[in-house]
């Protein structure tokens, strides 16, 4: 087999690592990112287990001056500032490269590509397969018979392979050395490479195609006519330079040594300490053993971290029977001390004990009634709480010391137990400790028990505290306390098909096990009670989110109805529909082909049918066929509609129609979705199995399947209340600006009232269109929407989009203020926050990087807006539970979906809680600048007709 050399273009790389995270970075429980890092890392081991280079080196650039600089000072010039995250990481990523035993090739006045391109020459010269590892396109000029570019995958791309033909096809040319003679005449605006104004790259492609080489194009510049012969002329000199600082060196003094690029051992240890500096769990057990463990220290306060959305290296919940909720990031601990690490079940004091006797269980209950909080967890036999089965319950009131009470597989026996503990979940005085308290009440609750008493939820605390990260109890436990509990692996394996049950562990192993959670967190809550109080979000702890866990509890228990019926007729609508669309896209492209394949329908849409040419490709090289680029081409040509009728059809009947029916317990007859309370940052609930937020409301087709939502039987209808645009109303309220508060409190149609002000009219002479312009401004500036955003969203040219932002600001004068008060107010405190005093900590809010910056702003100006719309639904909720259990009503409260409540109603009950319902959604917190609350409530045999 032919020997291969990789050699990896360091920053470049580094920098697609980071910035393809960059909406949901990676954070260390010190409150380090690691984007890079963590990017860079994956890219190396992609290398190194799919491609099996033989050799392999890292070329960095170094911080000297280079003779580009030298030759021309504008060089690179216009580059923004690294963020700070990036510079920081490069240390880190150097040290993982030692680790992994692979040379660093970096000297001094010369760039990457210049070591690249040389060490490529004399490699290939040696007989060697070369792959410069790069996303940059200069490096075409490179390329021969033995050189090649190997550009890797993308956010989930595929990586490309670039021999001579792909770069020649990419640039339009005949020969690759004619990249360098294109990057002259184009230039090359990353570089700050100039090459001849007003020269682009379709101009340069046909100019090269007459004439060969740039040097020729200036020769014959006398012969070419009009504007582009004295654009040429012109620059000259200017394509000349450019031409010399695109051209990549081959000669720099460097030496390729096959002995010293060889592919060797990894040093373990060394990308053990660096692996666990960075808490780089799941790469560590996958690269050094299941042995490897990270145990993190705490960090400084005020370092937040961003939610993280990608799924690797991402533990999964725990699956000792409870599902805990979590986010997909690396928390931090917010303390400043530094915490002892390594500590286990094994070099720390405990006592746990297993109570199985009659008379030990009636100790156990006497001792319990007298505490005034007790730690409670279950073990179970299934994640899902409204399917499971008691295996045992552990409880603790002192630190090192826990309880486990084992429950029969006999569920009536377990039901006789906890008769025995039911005056203590009775007993109202007891507030109850837990991590995830939902589920373990929901497992009660089927059992015909609840505890009665206050609660608090330690990963709620943590939530409010750290609103991003993961959460889970072990996670916290490593990061709050320096312990490492035991894993879940060790009683029943690892997750899959092979995965044993709870109930088959041993009564000594389970004892440690259940015991030490709740030890674990009842020390969790020792350290959160007070935070909660240093951080100042109390108040949204103890009013907003631990009182909603007894609702949603209660919601989860009921769950709603499903017509199956309706679906499976449905289903078989949607079938027939997207198949006449399938026909009616072939009957039009004159070709079968794979509609679901991307690549075959751009280059359907863009080759065969030439709709667009301008048609831009993704990184992978295949042209965009999103829905975004779908739905500007929508109306042109009705092949684009069908496909997208096609792509919603089919989604529609996968995810939704043919999905739902799935879910249904089989106990109840029902679906009982699950909501999150600790996953979105901006503090609004999330649900799965269904997911009820996404479930589509935009399209008729997508409406239908609320249809599918039906009361519980004939002596019931479903109601459906919702806020009237909450988060515009919330808008006006904290900007106090005095046009739109008084719109809000004049019940005038906000969008009706923008327009009027915008375009300079009175309100009777607003157009549809004008109506429609306004709402997307009102939706789109306090989410960072700018001209060009607009210009797009709304099909107008940038200069009207600019006209009309630039009146509405003019106009609503006191939106624009919120907005820079906003981003100052972070700026000084490195948060903001909603009026129940929810925060949202912003890391990067004053980074030099404009593009981490700009981010961090927009979050700033729209977290205070979402957060207090979410706080708003919660308390409605809350205040809604407790009216319905003071009024003993039969109806529930079912469904909560964005700002939307939805119950099953008694009928002999609809006219006494539907005022009730918009009394408390519209109490449950005043906004400022007295603009009012209202909700709309309606009424119907399934959801959509109660929408």
């Amino acid at each position: 087999m032919r020997q291969k050399v990789f050699l990896l273009d360091a920053l470049a790389l580094v920098f697609r690592a980071y910035y393809a995270l960059i909406r949901n970075p990676r954070i260390t429980s010190k409150g380090r990112n690691t984007n890079a890092q963590f990017g860079f890392t994956n890219t190396l081991l992609d290398l190194l287990n799919n491609q099996k280079p033989t050799h392999m080196a890292v070329c960095f650039d170094t911080s000297a001056p280079t003779e580009r600089h030298t030759e021309f000072t504008e060089y690179k010039a216009n580059r923004q500032d690294a963020p700070e995250d990036l510079k920081a990481a490069l240390p880190d990523i150097k040290k993982i490269i030692r680790g992994f035993n692979i040379p660093v090739i970096e000297f001094d006045g010369y760039e990457a590509d210049d070591v690249i391109g040389t060490l490529s020459k004399q490699a290939a010269k040696a007989g060697y397969e070369v792959f410069m590892v790069t996303p940059d396109k200069d490096y075409g000029q490179l390329v021969d018979g033995n050189i090649k570019i190997y550009k890797p995958g993308y956010q989930g791309g595929d990586a490309e392979i670039l021999g001579a033909k792909e770069v020649c096809e990419k640039w339009n040319i005949k020969e690759v050395h004619q990249v360098i003679d294109i990057l002259g005449l184009m230039g090359d605006a990353v570089d700050n490479i100039p090459g001849i104004p007003g020269v682009g790259e379709k101009t340069a492609a046909k100019l090269l195609a007459e004439y060969g080489t740039l040097e020729n194009v200036l020769e014959n510049a006398d012969k070419i006519k009009g504007a582009l012969g004295e654009k040429i002329r012109n620059g000259a000199n200017s394509a000349i330079l450019s031409k010399k600082l695109a051209t990549i060196i081959t000669d720099v003094p460097v030496e390729f040594h096959a002995e010293d690029f060889k592919v060797k051992e990894i040093n373990k240890d060394l990308l053990a300490e660096i692996f666990s500096e960075l808490e780089f769990k799941t790469i560590g057990k996958r690269i050094l053993g299941e042995s490897f463990n990270v145990i993190p220290g705490a960090a400084p306060q005020g370092v937040q971290t961003d939610l993280f959305g990608n799924a690797v290296d991402t533990p999964a919940a725990k699956s000792k029977g409870k599902k805990e909720e979590e986010a997909t990031d690396e928390d931090r601990a917010p303390s400043t001390e530094t915490l002892h690490a390594g500590k286990t079940i094994h070099n720390t004091a405990h006592q746990y004990r297993a109570i199985t006797e009659d008379a030990a269980i009636d100790t156990l209950i006497k001792e319990l009634m007298e505490q005034p909080e007790i730690c409670f967890d279950t073990e179970t036999t299934n994640l899902d709480a409204n399917d499971a089965e008691l295996v045992g319950m552990s409880f603790s009131y002192k630190t090192g010391e826990a309880y486990y009470v084992p429950c029969s597989p006999d569920q009536e026996q377990t039901k006789k137990l906890l008769k025995k503990f039911a005056p203590l979940f009775d007993n109202t005085n007891i507030i109850w400790l837990g991590q995830n308290l939902k589920y373990d009440m929901l497992v009660l609750k089927w059992y015909g028990f609840e505890l009665k008493g206050n609660i608090f939820d330690t990963m709620l605390a943590h939530y409010v505290i750290e609103p991003d990260g993961k959460r889970s109890m072990d996670v916290l436990s490593v990061q709050y306390l320096g312990y490492e509990p035991i894993h879940i692996d060790e009683l029943i394996g690892k997750k899959g098909k092979t995965q044993g049950n709870m109930r088959d562990v041993e009564l000594s192993k389970i004892t440690d096990y259940a015991a030490e959670d709740a030890d674990v967190t009842l020390q969790l809550k020792q350290v959160f009670a007070p935070l909660l109080k240093t951080k100042e979000v109390e108040k949204v702890f103890s009013e907003v989110e631990n009182p909603l866990v007894k609702v949603l509890t209660d919601m989860e228990f009921e769950g709603v109805r499903i017509d199956v019926d309706f679906l499976k007729e449905y289903s078989s609508q949607l079938e027939q529909e997207a198949k006449q669309a399938e026909e009616n896209v072939f009957q039009q492209a004159g070709v079968k082909f794979n509609l679901g394949s991307p690549k075959q329908l751009g280059e359907v849409l863009f080759e065969k049918l030439q709709l667009d040419p301008r048609a831009k490709k993704t990184k992978t090289g295949q042209y965009a066929t999103g829905e975004d680029v779908l739905l500007k081409l929508a109306g042109q040509n009705k092949i684009v509609d069908d496909i997208l009728a096609y792509r919603e059809l089919t989604k529609l009947r996968s995810t939704y129609v043919d999905a739902l029916p799935q879910m249904i317990n089989r106990k109840t007859g029902r679906v009982h979705t699950s909501y999150a309370q600790a996953v979105a940052v901006t503090g609004r609930l999330s649900s799965n199995n269904p997911n009820l937020q996404n479930i589509p409301v935009r399209t008729d087709r997508g409406k239908e399947i609320r249809k599918a939502f039906i009361p519980r039987d004939n002596g019931h209808t479903l109601l459906s209340a919702d806020y009237s645009q909450i988060e515009l109303r919330i808008v006006a309220a904290i900007s106090g600006d005095p046009a739109m508060c008084e719109a809000f409190k004049l019940g005038k149609d906000i969008h009706t009232a923008t327009a009027a002000k915008v375009y300079g009219v009175d309100e009777a002479d607003v157009t549809k269109e004008m109506r429609y312009k306004a709402k997307s401004v009102n939706f789109g500036i306090i989410y960072g929407q700018g001209a060009f955003g607009l210009a797009d969203n709304l099909g107008i040219s940038r200069t009207e989009a600019k006209e009309i932002i630039d009146n509405y600001k003019k106009q609503f004068s006191n939106i624009q203020k919120y907005m820079d008060d906003t981003i100052n107010f972070a700026r000084e405190t490195g948060y903001v926050q909603t009026l129940m005093g929810r925060k949202r900590w912003l890391r990067d809010i004053n980074s030099a990087n404009f593009t981490v910056r700009g981010f961090a702003e927009r979050n700033a100006i729209n977290s205070p807006i979402q957060g207090t719309a979410a706080d708003m639904i919660k308390l409605a909720m809350i205040k809604l539970h407790h009216e319905f259990k003071k009024n003993k009503f039969k109806s529930k409260m079912i469904l909560q979906v964005h700002d939307e409540l939805v119950f099953d109603a008694v009928l002999e009950e609809v006219d006494t809680i539907k005022p009730l319902i918009l009394d408390c959604m519209s109490s449950a917190l005043t906004l400022p600048n007295e603009v009012p609350v209202l909700a709309e409530i309606g009424g119907g045999k399934n959801w959509l007709e109660a929408h």
